[in-house]
């Protein structure tokens, strides 16, 4: 079912100063930063030549990530995101299989501009699952 790994999350408490170790001491490319709403985050990405790296920043009040920090002042791994080519057979399968989908369950539109969910890390070794629809290769 699961394809690529899309990207590596990282939540980290000063985007910038994360964005320029990235960009400035690694040599990478490192995107824009864009803010997520719905999501409650701003994000970055750093290109790889085989994924992504993905910096998370909380965006408002109420961040779904604020809590991570408090937890983790320096930052830490976030999540892991895999692509998978249908997200709504993914979930009907996971769902038959006893995971859990976080959230109501239905997919929202990611920082890509692409249908994402999130499954439960006590259904999956204590880590916090995405799922990315993307076109078939």
């Amino acid at each position: 079912m699961i394809g690529r790994l899309n990207h590596v999350a990282i939540v980290v408490p000063d985007l910038a100063g994360a964005s320029a170790n990235y960009r400035d001491t690694l040599g990478a490319t490192v995107t824009e930063a864009q803010d997520l709403p719905d999501h409650g985050v701003t994000t970055v990405f750093v290109e790889l030549p085989n994924t992504k790296i993905e910096l998370l920043h909380p965006f408002g009040e109420d961040s779904p990530i604020d809590n991570f920090l408090m937890n983790n002042p320096s930052g830490g791994m976030h999540h892991v995101c895999y692509e998978v080519e249908d997200i709504h057979a993914a979930i009907d399968q996971l769902v038959s299989e006893g995971a859990r989908v976080l959230g109501d369950g239905q997919p929202k539109t990611g920082a890509h501009g692409l249908p994402v969910v999130f499954l439960h890390p006590k259904d999956f070794a204590g880590t916090l699952i995405e799922l990315e629809e993307v076109a078939a290769a």
